[in-house]
C-alpha cells in the first residue's frame, strides 16, 4: 500500500474483509473523499483554479483504483480458501477409506471366500442338471454313461448347506435320465423288431419268388416231357401200326424219351436247388449289409454324442469363466448367472460370447 493511498484512509487490512462484506460498508469512505474533494468554489478563470480541479477528480478516480484493488486483494484471498479446503477434504477422505477398507479386510476376505464357496456348489448342482439336458436324441448306451456319472457322484457333508439340494438335484437328474433310458430302449427295441419282420419278410419273399420259379420250371419240364413222350408214344404207335420190324427201334426210342425225361427232372431238380442256395446267399448278403448298416449308424451316433458332449462341456466352461470373471469384479452370484445366460441365449444386442 503507497503511502498516497494511506492518507486517502483505506480500510485496514485486518478489518478489510469484514467491511467489504458488509452491504453499504464502504459508505463512511466514500463519504470522506466527498467532502474531501467538494465544498471548493471552482475558479475556472486562473490557470491554477482549473488545475486545482482537475487534481481533485483524479483524487476521485485514484481513490476508487485503491478501494477496487484491495476489494480484489479480498476476493483473491476467499478464492484460495475453498481449495484449501478441497486439499482437506481430498486428504480426509482418502485416509478414511484407507481405514474403512482395512477395518473391514477381514470381512471382506471373508465375503470373498463365501461367494466362492457358495459358487463351487452352484456349480456342482448345474453340473448335475446338466447332465438332464438334450437326451431326447441319445441312445441307451449315451444314457447309460450319463446315469453312471450321475450316480458317482457322492453326496455328502462336503456340500455342506447344500447338501439336501444337492441329494434332489441328483435324484431329480436320475429320475429323468432312468426315464429317458427306459423310453429309449423301448424305441430301440421296437426299431429292431421292425428291422427283423422286414428282414424275415424279404426272406420269404424271396424263398416265395424262387418256389414259384422252380414250380414253373419243373411244370414246364413235367409238360415238356409228357407232350415228347405222348409225341414218342403216338410215333411208336405209328411205328408199330406201320412195321413191326421197327418195334425194337421204337422200343429204343421209348426208352430214350423215359431217360432225357428223367435228364429233364434232374435238371429241374438241380435248377431248383440252385435257386434256393442263391436265395439264401442273398439273404446271407442283406443280412451282412444290415448288420454293417447298424454298425455304421451306431458309429455316426456315437461320434455324433461325442460331439455333442464335447461342445456342451466346451460352452459350459467358457460359461463358467465369463460367470466367474463377472462374480470376481463385483457382480452378484445370481445377476451374474443371469447375465451369462442372456448374452449366451443372444437376447443381449452386439453381446455375444465367443465360443
Amino acid at each position: 500500500m503507497t503511502e498516497s493511498t494511506e492518507l486517502m484512509g483505506l480500510p485496514p487490512a485486518e478489518t478489510a474483509l469484514q467491511i467489504y462484506q458488509t452491504p453499504n460498508g464502504l459508505d463512511p469512505y466514500i463519504e470522506r473523499i466527498r467532502q474531501e474533494v467538494t465544498g471548493h468554489a471552482p475558479n475556472l478563470k486562473t490557470d491554477k483554479g482549473r488545475k486545482e480541479i482537475a487534481s481533485r477528480a483524479f483524487k476521485v478516480r485514484k481513490i476508487k483504483t485503491a478501494l477496487d484493488g484491495l476489494g480484489k486483494e479480498q476476493v483473491d484471498r476467499l478464492k484460495e480458501i475453498p481449495k484449501l479446503i478441497d486439499a482437506e477434504r481430498k486428504r480426509m477422505r482418502e485416509e478414511l477409506d484407507a481405514l474403512a477398507d482395512e477395518v473391514r479386510k477381514p470381512l471382506t476376505e471373508w465375503e470373498e471366500a463365501e461367494a466362492s464357496r457358495v459358487a463351487m456348489h452352484k456349480n456342482g448342482l448345474e453340473s448335475i442338471a446338466s447332465q438332464t439336458r438334450e437326451v431326447g436324441g441319445l441312445d441307451s448306451d449315451s444314457l447309460r454313461l450319463r446315469i453312471e456319472s450321475v450316480e458317482a457322484e457322492v453326496i455328502g457333508e462336503a456340500w455342506e448347506e447344500f447338501e439336501a439340494e444337492a441329494h434332489r438335484a441328483k435324484a431329480k437328474a436320475l429320475e429323468i435320465l432312468n426315464a429317458a433310458l427306459a423310453e429309449r430302449q423301448k424305441y430301440e427295441a421296437e426299431q429292431a423288431e421292425l428291422a427283423e419282420l422286414r428282414r424275415k419278410q424279404a426272406e420269404q419273399e424271396q424263398k416265395d419268388r424262387e418256389a414259384e420259379i422252380a414250380r414253373q420250371a419243373a411244370e414246364k419240364a413235367r409238360a415238356d416231357a409228357e407232350a415228347k413222350a405222348q409225341a414218342e408214344r403216338d410215333a411208336a404207335a405209328k411205328r408199330e401200326a406201320d412195321a413191326k420190324a421197327a418195334a425194337e427201334r421204337a422200343e429204343q426210342d421209348r426208352l430214350q424219351a423215359i431217360e432225357r425225361l428223367k435228364q429233364a427232372e434232374a435238371r429241374a431238380e438241380a435248377e431248383k436247388l440252385a435257386a434256393e442256395q442263391r436265395a439264401k446267399d442273398a439273404a446271407e448278403a442283406a443280412r451282412q449289409a444290415e448288420i454293417q448298416r447298424q454298425a455304421d449308424e451306431k458309429a455316426a451316433a456315437e461320434a455324433a454324442q461325442r460331439k455333442r458332449e464335447a461342445d456342451i462341456a466346451h460352452k459350459a466352461s467358457i460359461n463358467n469363466a465369463a460367470l466367474t470373471a463377472f462374480i470376481d469384479n463385483g457382480l452378484p452370484d445370481a445377476c451374474a448367472k443371469q447375465a451369462v445366460i442372456l448374452i449366451a441365449k443372444g437376447l443381449i444386442p452386439a453381446v455375444k460370447i465367443q465360443y
